[in-house]
């Protein structure tokens, strides 16, 4: 059957017209998206609210209270770039992913590692560090034991609840008992007072808690356990702010100030006497 020339012009006018309403369609959802967007919101309310849990270096307080580390670091620069201000929102760590999914702050800084589980709740951008974990423990209660010796019923590890650690403690050494607490120092404290063997922590916790304690506490020698990267957290369903903040992390992984960042925090001692030991 031969379409005459005028049923062919409808046609393709037909044709057209759907393309032309979903690309409209397209267009419209896209610019949707990016005005749901909290980068919108920061840029409206002038102000990025940035959510974290202390622990050092990564975030802690001096000896006047007030909030410093490689973390508030991260986010005056962020607030810096973006021409606002920064508003840190410390948060217990246990309830940090809830707090940002309840929109309690835009995103967390908080040396956050990407994991399966965190990722089913939270998206996470490229990572701006990275570190791995160590275990250190009671020289008395630990003398004369391997790493592998620890996965024991008769050995205890003290862990932060929620924290990554705690999580790899339970996978490397399921026959041992974990003891659970929800200040970070407690973990160490547990350890020094002789009622949990050891601990593991993000380097360098460990290898300052050892310098610091050297006739009480013991490194243990080998590989880290879960080297991985740390990320901000983003709610899902914003594709504008995840490319924003990989963008900004790109550029300054490039420009090398994220390293000199974490080099400052983690590989010297220059602000040790800024807070209290």
């Amino acid at each position: 059957m031969k379409l005459s020339r005028r049923m062919l012009g409808a046609a393709l006018g037909a044709v057209v017209a759907t393309g032309m309403a979903t690309s409209g369609w397209a267009q419209s959802a896209t610019q949707d998206l990016s005005r749901e967007s909290v980068i919108e919101t920061i840029k409206q309310d002038g102000v990025v609210r940035v959510g974290l849990s202390l622990f050092v270096p990564w975030s802690m307080r001096d000896k006047n209270g007030d909030l410093i580390g490689f973390e508030l670091d991260v986010g005056r620069k962020l607030a810096e770039d973006m021409g606002v201000e920064v508003e840190f929102v410390p948060t217990a760590w246990d309830g940090i992913i809830p707090a940002l999914v309840s929109g309690n702050f835009d995103v967390i800084i908080s040396g956050m590692s990407v994991t399966a589980q965190r990722n089913l709740t939270i998206n996470f951008t490229d990572p701006y560090a990275y570190s791995g974990m160590a275990i250190y423990g009671n020289k008395e209660l630990i003398e004369g034991m391997t790493a592998e010796d620890l996965n024991s019923p008769d050995v205890t590890f003290a862990a932060r609840r929620g924290a990554t650690p705690a999580t790899v403690i339970a996978k490397a050494f399921p026959d041992a008992t974990l003891l659970l607490f929800d200040e970070d120092g407690a973990s160490r404290q547990e350890v020094l007072n002789g009622n949990a063997h050891a601990t593991m922590a993000s380097q360098p916790t460990p290898n300052r808690d050892v310098a610091q304690y050297p006739d009480v506490l013991r490194l243990f020698d080998g590989e880290l356990f879960d080297p991985r990267g740390e990320a901000f957290g983003l709610r899902k369903g914003d594709p504008d702010a995840m490319n924003f903040f990989n963008n900004w992390i790109a550029q300054n992984w490039r420009s090398g100030w994220l390293k000199e960042r974490h080099d400052y925090w983690f590989a010297t001692e220059e602000w040790a006497d800024q807070v209290a030991q």
